[in-house]
């Protein structure tokens, strides 16, 4: 079903109504859907390169409006919120989230929201952890914005190449991501100012 679903989208994002799709799917993966954006957003900047700005700003906007319904869900349907996250496969993961929101604060937020990990994830257990609303928008909007201005900048510089490496090797790009973003916050942290 998801197969379908994911080619679905990809047939999608060359019709005309592309840029609306991409910001419900982008709105709705921040909070419950499973299929990323990158779905969509890769093959529209693809296929037509000279609006991949708009086009990551469309995406990126949405996502950070999704988010808040993330963030809602986790805060005010705690219940709803637990099992979105056992959907997910973390049904024991909101004691682990308390303590990596304790531990991270608002770099739990800049290190899952850059990588290729379900923001859904990240959203709820905001809401769940009662997280301050001000620090979750201001890092969804940054983290969400980089990534997704970082992916539509390598489709249009790199095009169809590019493209196939991401799709390879995704998680090993986003892992190195995440280990830079920690080895930074751990150098703020500790390093003498």
């Amino acid at each position: 079903m998801l197969k379908r679903l994911y080619n679905w989208l990809l047939k999608l994002a060359g019709t005309q109504h592309a840029e609306k799709v991409l910001a419900v799917v982008s709105f709705a993966e921040a909070s419950f859907f499973p299929i990323p954006p990158d779905a969509m957003l890769i093959p529209m900047v693809l296929a037509k390169p000279e609006r991949a700005w708009r086009t990551a700003a469309i995406c990126s906007i949405a996502s950070v409006l999704g988010g808040f319904l993330g963030y809602a869900i986790g805060y005010y349907a705690q219940p709803l919120g637990q099992w979105l996250l056992a959907l997910f496969g973390h049904a024991d993961g909101l004691a682990e989230f308390h303590t990596w929101f304790a531990k991270w604060g608002v770099g739990l937020i800049f290190m899952k929201g850059l990588t290729p990990i379900p923001y859904k994830l990240v959203t709820i257990a905001a809401g769940l952890a009662q997280f301050s609303l001000l620090w979750f928008f201001i890092a969804s909007t940054l983290t969400r914005s980089i990534r997704f201005f970082a992916v539509a900048a390598l489709v249009k510089k790199f095009g169809p190449e590019i493209t196939e490496l991401m799709e390879k090797r995704f998680y090993l790009v986003g892992t190195i991501a995440v280990a830079v973003l920690v080895l930074g916050i751990l150098a703020i942290k500790f390093i003498p100012h």
